[in-house]
């Protein structure tokens, strides 16, 4: 992967053993599974074969995501996401929500 390529590391919360991961993707966006799901996809992992040092819980989530083409991850369980690379334009979703306007009632109270 070249250096000005933009990719992301989402740190989240295993719903399965309750522990920490990090996962590279070049790709994340909205769910079609609804607001509080993002999808992950295009997994980014280190060539082993060109490096002496192997990461065995990169392996682990390696073997556990190959043949997955894509990961809905719930909103509530990601800690972080980090975005890496020159190129970077920000994570923009298309049915992000954080735009919406309140507008006063009849009687001045927001409905």
């Amino acid at each position: 992967m070249n250096e000005k390529d933009t990719y992301y590391c989402v740190t989240y919360r295993d719903p399965k053993d309750a522990k920490n991961v990090q996962l590279k993707a070049k790709t994340i966006k909205d769910s079609n599974l609804g607001l509080s799901f993002i999808f992950i996809s295009d997994f980014i992992f280190t060539n082993a074969a060109n490096s002496k040092i192997i990461d065995p819980n990169e392996e682990k989530l390696k073997n556990s995501l190959k043949e997955t083409k894509g990961l809905h991850l719930s909103i509530y369980s990601v800690i972080m996401i980090e975005e890496i690379g020159s190129n970077h334009n920000g994570l923009h979703f298309e049915k992000d929500k954080g735009k919406i306007l309140v507008l006063p009632s009849d009687n001045g109270q927001h409905l």
